[in-house]
């Protein structure tokens, strides 16, 4: 399969990949087929195997060869820069993240929703969390007001009980809950840490309060190995 380096760490050996079939693979050292230099959108193939690439080699290794008219590659010809910049071709995730993305308050709820609802991987900065949270919050006192106009106009013979307002309330908290816990995932891999921590933002009395810690460290600096850095942070 083909793919393209999103990082590779030498002095450490790891990194990942994208997919031309949409996924995030890792591989280190002892996967790469020669001992090599990746830079960040190096075009590579690979042997993908469950999560893991291996078997993993330069494109460039290939292109020139016996059937082309050329002289073979050699392993050392193959890994050198060309004199002249070749353009690497994105794939998957990656290559939508090409797209000029915007790095809106808005934007980032409306993908939160849309493209990020079940996302559990990648980063989120800081941003996207309280852009999220400004609008979550917006939608929950519009809800919140039109269940209880609906409440107060419901005419005679109406109970006491804001009954369209409540439920209003628990369908706004059940289709945004997945996204919310998304967030907070992404926002732990921004931070290097492993998603798993978001449980104690759900812990009882100290749940508030791990939320906006998470919320309000900076983004680690560097790629890590859940993505690079987001777009539009800068250090």
């Amino acid at each position: 399969m083909r793919g393209e380096v999103l990082h590779y760490d030498q002095e450490q050996g790891f990194g990942f990949i994208t997919g031309a079939d949409g996924k995030r693979y890792t591989f280190a050292r002892e996967d790469l087929r020669r001992e090599m230099a990746l830079a960040r959108g190096a075009e590579v193939e690979f042997q993908p195997n469950g999560d893991r690439a291996s078997n993993i080699f330069s494109v460039r290794a290939r292109m020139a060869g016996p059937a082309d008219g050329a002289a073979p590659a050699t392993a050392a010809t193959a890994e050198l820069p060309s004199s002249a910049p070749v353009a690497p071709t994105h794939f998957g995730r990656n290559a939508e993240n090409e797209a000029t993305q915007s790095t809106g308050l808005w934007s980032y709820f409306w993908r939160g929703l849309t493209t990020n609802y079940v996302n559990f991987s990648g980063r989120a900065r800081r941003k996207e969390f309280w852009g999220f949270c400004l609008f979550w919050t917006i939608g929950l006192v519009v809800a919140i007001g039109v269940g209880l106009s609906v409440d107060l106009s419901r005419g005679e013979g109406g109970g006491d009980e804001p009954i369209v307002m409540l439920g209003l309330i628990c369908l706004f908290f059940l289709l945004t809950f997945l996204p919310w816990v998304s967030l907070i995932v992404r926002r732990l891999h921004d931070l290097g840490l492993t998603g798993w921590l978001a449980i104690l933002c759900f812990v009882p009395y100290v749940g508030g309060l791990a939320t906006l810690v998470f919320a309000l460290i900076p983004t680690q600096a560097g790629d890590n190995k859940w993505g690079p850095v987001p777009a539009g942070v800068r250090f």
